[in-house]
C-alpha cells in the first residue's frame, strides 16, 4: 500500500480533520508520515496599507511561530498513534506548489488534505488549494471533507 504520506496542514480544524485521517491511513499501511505547513509569501498577504502595520519581518516571525506550534502538535498526535512523523515548514511558496514540490522531494506516495468546499464567487477569488494540488500532482490525492 503506501509508504510515505505527506500530510498537508494549514492549522484549520477542517484540515486537522485531514491529519487525524492521514494518520490513521499511515498506522493501518504501515506508513511513515511527513507533514507539512506551507507559508504564503509576505507580499501576498499583505496588501500596500496592512504592510506599514504588519512588516514582513513580524510577518517572518509569527509564520515561523504558528507553523513550529501546528507541526510539533501533528507530530505529537503521530506519536500517541504510534506512527513516524518527520516534518517541514516551506516557507515563501504558494500552497499547492510547496506541497507538490515537497511529496516529489520527498519520495511521498500519497498527499492527505483537506478542502474548504468553497464554490462560485468564494472558489474563483480565494481559489482552491485542493483542486490546484490535484491538478499538478503526479501522485495520488486523498482529499478528506
Amino acid at each position: 500500500m503506501f509508504k510515505h504520506i505527506l500530510i498537508a496542514s494549514d492549522g484549520s480544524e477542517l484540515s486537522m480533520k485531514a491529519v487525524d485521517q492521514g494518520l490513521d491511513l499511515a498506522k493501518l499501511s504501515g506508513a511513515k508520515v511527513t507533514a507539512i505547513t506551507v507559508s504564503e509569501p509576505w507580499i501576498s498577504e499583505a496588501p500596500m496599507d496592512m504592510a506599514v502595520i504588519f512588516p514582513a519581518d513580524d510577518y517572518e516571525k509569527a509564520v515561523a511561530e504558528n507553523a513550529s506550534k501546528l507541526l510539533t502538535h501533528i507530530s505529537g498526535k503521530a506519536q500517541t498513534v504510534g506512527v513516524s512523523c518527520t516534518y517541514i515548514h516551506v516557507k515563501d511558496q504558494f500552497a499547492a506548489e510547496g506541497i507538490v514540490e515537497a511529496a516529489r522531494a520527498h519520495g511521498c506516495d500519497l498527499i492527505v488534505m483537506s478542502s474548504h468546499g468553497r464554490r462560485g464567487l468564494s472558489r474563483l477569488i480565494l481559489g482552491s488549494q485542493a483542486h490546484r494540488v490535484l491538478s499538478l500532482s503526479e501522485i495520488p490525492v486523498l482529499v478528506c471533507r
